[in-house]
């Protein structure tokens, strides 16, 4: 019902859903660009619930306490937690946090924003692609096209290893994609390759 209610509310603001999410996937990393507006959550969040995709978003742990913590489960989050397991241990990466939480959900599709500003950034955290590398899992391309109001799933990459290779199929993707303000993005200018 509720997946209905999101693809009729986008379709009544005019947009096109994008579905090139497989049913059988149950893991990935998903990535959400161009992000240079507020609004882009909005769409993309009801592209995805039309979708029936249930994104989870990290954050630090202690917005999982009350009074946030129900507001925040409800949105999808879900705590990181980075302090070592003993004292005198190292404090494990976000990297590494972020991987094992694959091993203990076995349905997660962790949404990230890789360019991690709405401003302009030539050089976007690639923290995802390691991620997805450790954990054994795709990339979902998730994006919202303000030129062509389209909105959704774009493409599933399955990361080689080939790191170079792997990021420039990734910006390729996000290249051509338009944004709500296209003079706040760039894809990633280390991996592009007009």
């Amino acid at each position: 019902m509720f997946e209905k209610l999101a693809e009729q509310s986008l379709n009544m603001m005019g947009w096109e859903i994008d579905n090139h999410w497989p049913l059988d996937l149950e893991q990935c990393v998903m990535i959400a660009a161009p992000h240079t507006s507020n609004w882009d959550a909005l769409y993309a969040r009801l592209a995805l619930k039309a979708l029936g995709v249930n994104v989870r978003l990290t954050i630090k742990d202690s917005y999982m306490k009350f009074p946030l913590g129900p507001f925040v489960r409800a949105m999808g989050g879900i705590g990181i937690d980075r302090r070592p397991k003993q004292p005198g241990e190292p404090r494990p990466s976000m990297v590494q946090v972020m991987t094992d939480l694959f091993k203990t959900h076995p349905k997660l599709v962790m949404l990230v924003t890789p360019e991690a500003t709405r401003a302009k950034q030539e050089q976007w955290k690639t923290g995802f692609y390691h991620v997805a590398i450790n954990a054994g899992v795709p990339i979902a391309l998730a994006y919202m096209d303000y030129a062509k109001k389209k909105t959704g799933v774009g493409k599933i990459v399955y990361p080689t290893g080939d790191y170079e290779k792997d990021m420039a199929e990734i910006m390729a993707f996000y290249a051509d994609i338009q944004p709500k303000f296209p003079k706040c993005f760039s894809v990633d200018q280390r991996y592009y390759q007009n």
